[in-house]
């Protein structure tokens, strides 16, 4: 009989997140009930929020459940459906999880157009971590023309969307990234101006000279020694968005140390969550769409292949070690 391959969250992480933390299992795979539609997953997305939701501790998403399949987004088709809004050959993108195919009353799961851009760009530039990068970049930091916008993780999913549209408004943009390659491709590839290695000896004396008018923009996605040093180059009336603070996500602090700096300086700063801000995502999405498809937004992807490497390139990611978006491949 067929089966559907799963994770699921079997302990929780004590420390850092460990293979053993997660459990392959096999099930049948589920027939589609009353409004309900089966689909299989062509891809999978790993993002940096999944790690908080491995805790059993508040936070802005739920904890994940011990002994459920890991949650997360996906891109695939449909192969059979009792759902009006959804025909088999369909390709829809919703949070299906780790596993091969997902059950679903059509809560959440939309059909995409693949024809002009690939199905799985709905998991990146075209889909949450892209929005992520336009609402933090257009309705908190907010680019006026000519001025320094800082990125860190600037080759990720979402800071390489973040500098590519800060570059479309005309400000000068640069970005932190780690290692040689990731800066080349950050000024080759996505246009910044500049990038400053963060894992160079050097770092904090090599940001601060590519800062010499200072910090007007700040997009957060680190934490750590990154934004205590740009902090400590705000310009007045600089507005910080911050995104994510994945080097705290383990243990290491957070870099938010100085918060006198923004009384001197009178920055703003906010955090947020784009799922907060439904309302905006087909803007969004469009807007997104068009850049993507004219080639004005380039991205990068790094796929791992087969279900069974989802708990190993989640690791990698949380580690940095993945180039662009992360991504597994399951056909």
């Amino acid at each position: 009989m067929p089966v559907n391959r799963q994770f699921v969250l079997d302990s929780r992480p004590a420390g850092h997140v460990a293979p053993s933390n997660f459990r392959l299992v096999e099930t049948p795979i589920p027939t589609p009930g009353a409004g309900q539609a089966l689909v299989r997953h062509h891809y999978l997305s790993l993002d940096p929020y999944m790690r908080g939701r491995l805790n059993d501790s508040k936070s802005y998403a739920k904890p994940q459940q011990v002994g459920a399949v890991m949650g997360g987004g996906a891109v695939g088709e449909i192969v059979a459906s009792n759902n009006p809004r959804f025909k088999p050959g369909d390709k829809v993108v919703g949070m299906g999880g780790w596993q091969e195919y997902s059950l679903s009353d059509g809560s959440g799961l939309n059909v995409v157009d693949a024809t002009r851009i690939p199905i799985q760009a709905y998991l990146g530039p075209v889909g949450m971590p892209g929005v992520t990068a336009w609402y933090g970049l257009n309705k908190i930091i907010a680019p006026k023309k000519g001025e320094t916008i800082v990125v860190s993780a600037a080759t990720g999913a979402v800071g390489s969307v973040v500098g590519q549209l800060a570059k479309i408004a005309g400000a000068k943009t640069v970005g932190i990234a780690g290692g040689p390659d990731k800066c080349a491709y950050a000024r080759e590839e996505l246009g910044y101006d500049l990038c400053v290695d963060h894992k160079s000896p050097d770092f904090v004396a090599e940001l601060k000279a590519a800062l010499p008018d200072g910090v007007d923009g700040l997009f957060e996605n680190v934490g750590g020694v990154p934004f205590a040093t740009c902090m400590s180059r705000l310009n007045t009336f600089a507005r910080i968005a911050v995104c994510g603070l994945i080097a705290s996500y383990e243990g290491a602090p957070t870099g938010l140390d100085n918060v006198g700096t923004l009384l001197i300086t009178r920055s703003k700063i906010e955090g947020f969550i784009v799922s907060d801000h439904l309302a905006l995502w087909p803007q969004a999405l469009k807007e997104l769409a068009g850049h993507v498809a004219e080639k004005r937004i380039r991205y990068r992807e790094t796929i791992a292949q087969g279900l069974e490497k989802t708990p190993e390139a989640f690791i990698d990611m949380l580690k940095g070690r993945n180039f662009g978006k992360q991504l597994v491949k399951l056909i």
